[in-house]
């Protein structure tokens, strides 16, 4: 028994001394977010489920980006980050899962994170936050991915995205027969900011290729790429924000938008792509209390023999509320318009009015 408790005490005298060693500071933050929307749809040339043309419904519900985390820092060089999110019924989703060692110069992250093409410059919060991103935006989500940062450079090897495969969309001809990916390098981006001042504008790109096979070993590659630019200026009360973007078969490398986006199968070959978008937003802050903010956004896709170019667009003005610190809300009025397909079908519209109840903790 002596024995054992000499044993006991010198684990207790390790641990003591080494737990400083594995000590992190934990900083949890949390925030909780609601919508209020009254939605009026426009079927345009199609109907909903229902064979409606139109159709009026409220949205009240807690948003999908309703979220939970911390930030970890284990040392003065390495930190860490975690973020769950509101998964519906499903139950909880992962955001974010975070490693970030300093080594001084350069900073090398690994996990689940914003990619370098996520560019934040509105504040649209219908749609759970849609921020004109869907219409115009630049947008890729948060992938898995190994991420250098150089100062203000980023460069990104981002897991690929091979789920969306040519398909016939309205055209002539059949898909790939049962067709599978093969994949040989990464998913390639990188993003770079120069600030002067007020002024701050983004510069970035992204490139994607991979081949699809099918059941009688025809191939055919699907390349991607983006490229884009952007920036916020503040003038004192005053806020500008916006972004330019062009590519080809953006959807294919995951980049997210309204519109029909990926490369199709038709004519008996890949038919290619090609798209831009831009968004711009303007804000007014007139107290700590109140603040003002209209946008407008559009993308548009042109598929090779394709009839017509697949439009899109939204525009918006709100008011953010601040009631106290991380207690607000946002009322807002809104448009998404659909335009009309590649082959000349009317899509539609959506027109909105309510409100977003935010408590950041």
């Amino acid at each position: 028994m002596k024995k054992l408790f000499v044993l006991f005490a010198a684990v207790a005298f390790v641990v003591a001394f080494t737990a400083p060693t594995f000590a992190a500071e934990w900083s949890f933050y949390g925030s909780a977010r609601m919508n209020t929307f009254w939605e009026s749809d426009d079927y345009g040339d199609g109907t909903n489920a229902a064979g409606q043309d139109d159709d009026f419904d409220l949205d009240h519900g807690l948003q999908g980006n309703s979220r939970i985390g911390a930030n970890v820092k284990a040392s003065d060089n390495l930190v860490g980050r975690f973020e769950y999110s509101h998964g519906g019924d499903a139950g909880v989703g992962l955001r974010i899962l975070w490693g970030e060692y300093d080594f001084g110069g350069f900073k090398l992250g690994v996990g689940q994170h914003y990619t370098p093409l996520n560019w934040f410059y509105s504040n649209q919060v219908w749609g759970g936050d849609n921020d004109l991103l869907f219409q115009g935006g630049v947008y890729n989500g948060r992938r898995p991915m190994v991420r250098g940062k150089f100062g203000s450079l980023e460069i990104a090897l981002v897991e690929p995205v091979t789920s969306e495969l040519a398909t016939a969309v309205g055209a002539p001809g059949t898909a790939f027969a049962n067709a599978e990916t093969d994949v040989v390098i990464p998913n390639l981006q990188a993003s770079y900011k120069f600030k002067f001042g007020g002024l701050s504008i983004d510069v970035g790109g992204g490139y994607q290729t991979y081949q699809v096979v099918d059941v009688n070993d025809d191939d055919e590659d699907i390349n991607s790429y983006i490229v884009a630019i952007g920036g916020t200026y503040n003038m004192g009360p005053f806020y500008v924000g916006g972004n330019y973007w062009m590519g080809q078969n953006v959807g294919n490398m995951g980049m997210v938008n309204d519109g029909f986006d990926d490369a199709i199968w038709g004519d008996d070959k890949l038919l290619d792509n090609a798209g831009w978008g831009f968004a711009l937003c303007a804000a007014f802050t007139l107290s700590e209390m109140l603040r003002f903010e209209a946008g407008y956004a559009m993308n548009s896709f042109d598929i090779d023999k394709a009839d017509e170019e697949d439009d899109t667009s939204t525009y918006y003005v709100q008011a953010t509320i601040n009631f106290a610190k991380g207690v607000f809300i946002v009322p807002e009025v809104g448009v998404v318009d659909y335009g009309d397909n590649a082959y000349g079908a009317d899509e539609g519209s959506l027109t909105y009015y309510g409100l977003k109840w935010q408590i950041n903790f």
